[in-house]
């Protein structure tokens, strides 16, 4: 499966972006969907994660303030960033789980197709 992430930026803190993701493959539906991040000089953090029923996960510094959502009829995964805060500074990534288990992994060794990944900048 093809990712192909998008609406990163420069934003000030307290503001808002939503990212985009689009996939291809015929199984969309039935795959795991996530964003990870990478901060510079960091390692790569799971920020959320989406089932195909629409169960939802999220790391804990994005709790209350990201949304994940996904339309698998266009085959797309969102993230909607609000209340940005100048930690939130990183590459974000979409991946997709494509043989997910019961519950949705946090562990990036699970998720097997990549995004190349969209710089969020938050300014203080």
């Amino acid at each position: 499966v093809q990712l192909q992430a998008s609406g990163g930026g420069l934003v000030q803190a307290g503001g808002s972006l939503r990212l985009s993701c689009a996939a291809s493959g015929r199984t969309f539906s039935s795959y795991v969907m996530g964003w990870f991040r990478q901060a510079p000089g960091k390692e790569r953090e799971f920020v959320a994660g989406i089932k195909w029923s629409g169960d939802t996960t999220y790391g804990d510094s994005v709790k209350g303030r990201f949304t994940i959502s996904r339309d698998n009829a266009k085959r797309m995964v969102y993230l909607q960033m609000n209340n940005l805060k100048p930690e939130d500074t990183a590459v974000y990534y979409c991946a997709a789980d494509r043989n997910p288990g019961v519950r949705i992994s946090r562990g990036e060794a699970d998720f097997d197709s990549w995004g190349q990944g969209t710089l969020v900048t938050v300014s203080s």
